[in-house]
């Protein structure tokens, strides 16, 4: 991995350290993520949004009607009955 100085001015490193902050990364992180997307050609967020995408297709249609009751989420025996038939079902669907 090779190291590179960069010359910023002020204002841009403080908000590219807010910017990281929020990330939840540093600013070298930023930078080296940055620096890849130019070099690969593709957009940073097109992984990201290839994996939400894939999420949402994954979750069965629902409606309204198909809320359970209070009496319903807090009888156990009938949660555990649906949760078995959950799991047959989980276990019978098709892998992807």
């Amino acid at each position: 991995m090779k190291n590179i100085t960069l010359s910023v001015p002020d204002d841009v490193y403080r908000k590219a350290r807010l910017a990281a902050a929020r990330q939840d990364t540093s600013v070298s992180a930023l930078v080296a993520s940055i620096l890849h997307e130019i070099a690969t050609g593709r957009p940073r967020h097109t992984s990201r949004a290839a994996a939400i995408d894939k999420a949402f297709s994954g979750i069965a249609a629902f409606a309204a009607a198909d809320r359970l009751t209070r009496e319903q989420i807090n009888d156990r025996a009938f949660m555990r009955e649906l949760d078995q038939r959950q799991r047959v079902l989980d276990s019978t669907a098709p892998r992807s």
